[in-house]
This record gives C-alpha cells, structure tokens and sequence, in this order.
C-alpha cells in the first residue's frame, strides 16, 4: 500500500512538471521557450527551428528518457516535501 501511494505522489508531480513547463503553452507545447530551450540543450536542436513536427519526433523518440526524467523530478520533488 505505501509503494502505491509513493507512485501516486511520483505520477503527481509529473503532472505538476508538465503543468508547469507548459504554462502558457498547454495547447502548443512546441511554442514554449523552456521546452525548447531544454530540448536545445538536452539534443542541440537549435530552439527556433523546434516546430510541431520536430517537438513530437524529438518526444517520441525520446520517451523512455523523458519518461525517466520526469520520474526523477517527481520522486526529488517527493522526498523535499517529507
């Protein structure tokens, strides 16, 4: 019961992440200048040139890093909160 319950929190601070990056964006997300600024850095893809296109390829092909990622900042999310 508590593993399900540590999930829980992890998939909520996902949500939170996503929320929060997406801030003004929520409908284009490729428009955003944090997402592209981090896919800039994470890929080097230069952040003008990120478009619908290129910001669904770059997550699909990184979705199981992303996926990693966002666990990641949920569970230090979590564990600061305690």
């Amino acid at each position: 019961m508590v593993q399900i319950i540590r999930n829980l929190r992890v998939w909520l601070e996902v949500g939170r992440f996503l929320l929060h990056s997406t801030r003004g964006y929520r409908f284009r997300p490729w428009c955003s200048p944090y997402l592209r600024w981090r896919i800039e850095t994470y890929s080097g893809l230069k952040a003008e040139t990120v478009t619908a296109s290129v910001f669904w390829n770059f997550m699909w092909r990184e979705r199981t890093r992303l996926i990693s990622y966002l666990h990641w900042t949920g569970s230090m999310r979590s564990s600061r909160i305690r």
